[in-house]
């Protein structure tokens, strides 16, 4: 791949984290002038998993409460006054722009949110879902009005649809997409194109302290994007329970096997097993470790940005790695 070519892709993969800052001079609620009514809607109504919510028509203090809806704000030129953090971490993901993070207020870890932190923010909107807070929503909603999602990972996409509105980020929204899409096809491009990666088999092993390894299946964040690329899939993934993951112990770590192996670590690598399983026999017989087709990537990016930003980093470091 020539130099241009790579500086294109990083191009259109930068751009996911700073469309909405190009645009945000034209975008909000409507001009008043243009409507017929005295003054604009102060409040505009969203569909949620928790049925329909009155937000602000135009919120300024914004509190999320996971990894996706943070990085949703952040890519719509929002930054949130207040939001939650990895258990196993303390500071907001590094993939993010440290200028649009700085200036955040933590408010607890993800699904164990400090309920008087985000009341002392006094927010406006709060952003989260029904599979991390479900059982704070009464609670959340005395404190603000609550945007639920039902869930995170494969539903992603649907998400920011509804972070977009509920934010009033709707034109912003349609930017990010246009360029996401561009950038999925120039890599499928990148790959020799749609038949050349159908037929590599990609698989993604991630190893986590205190539980068994994982090898991703289809219905997850990142089996989206690979689906996207249209990458191929080894049939082990057709076993994934409910299409999230098929979890082995480091003595079937063979099955795992594929083309291309992506690997990431949640916690200690050496507590969860990725040192002792990676320089094992069965995981150098792999035929991805045989053609050194096995690349270490960044767990809170991979697996826990869940977002569009996110989401251009990792096609640009796919990219990267595949065309080597």
């Amino acid at each position: 791949m020539t130099t241009l070519l790579r500086d294109r892709r990083a191009l259109v993969a930068g751009s996911l984290a700073v469309t909405a800052a190009l645009t945000l001079a034209g975008c909000g609620s409507s001009d008043p002038a243009a409507d017929s009514s005295d003054s604009p809607a102060k409040t505009r109504t969203v569909s949620t998993a928790n049925g329909e919510v009155e937000v602000p028509a135009s919120p300024k203090r914004v509190v999320v409460l996971d990894s996706g809806e943070l990085d949703s704000a952040i890519t719509l030129g929002v930054r949130p006054v207040g939001a939650t953090h990895s258990a196993s971490e303390d500071a907001f993901p590094t993939y993010l722009p440290a200028s649009e993070t700085k200036d955040i207020t933590p408010v607890g870890e993800i699904a164990n949110a400090n309920l008087e932190s985000v009341a002392a923010l006094k927010p406006d909107l709060i952003l989260t879902s029904k599979v991390r807070d479900g059982e704070r929503y009464d609670e959340l909603s005395k404190i603000a009005p609550t945007v639920m999602t039902e869930a995170t990972g494969s539903a992603w996409k649907e998400n920011f649809q509804v972070h977009a509105e509920a934010l009033g980020k709707q034109a912003e929204a349609k930017k990010v997409l246009a360029t996401y899409d561009t950038q999925v096809g120039e890599v499928t491009e990148a790959l020799g194109g749609k038949e050349k990666a159908a037929a590599t088999d990609v698989n993604f092993v991630r190893f986590v302290e205190g539980a068994e390894i994982r090898i991703y299946g289809k219905q997850n964040y990142i089996g989206s994007l690979l689906a996207d690329i249209g990458t191929g899939r080894p049939p082990i993934t057709d076993k994934a329970k409910d299409g999230f993951s098929y979890d082995v112990s480091p003595e079937k770590i063979d099955l795992a096997d594929a083309d291309v192996i992506f690997t990431s670590t949640y916690g200690d690598p050496g507590k969860a097993g990725t040192t002792k399983t990676m320089n094992s026999g069965l995981w150098k017989g792999l035929k991805a470790a045989k053609n050194d087709k096995v690349f270490k990537v960044d767990d809170r990016l991979w697996i826990a940005g869940i977002g569009y930003t996110a989401a251009g980093k990792i096609l640009q470091e796919f990219e990267t790695s595949m065309t080597k």
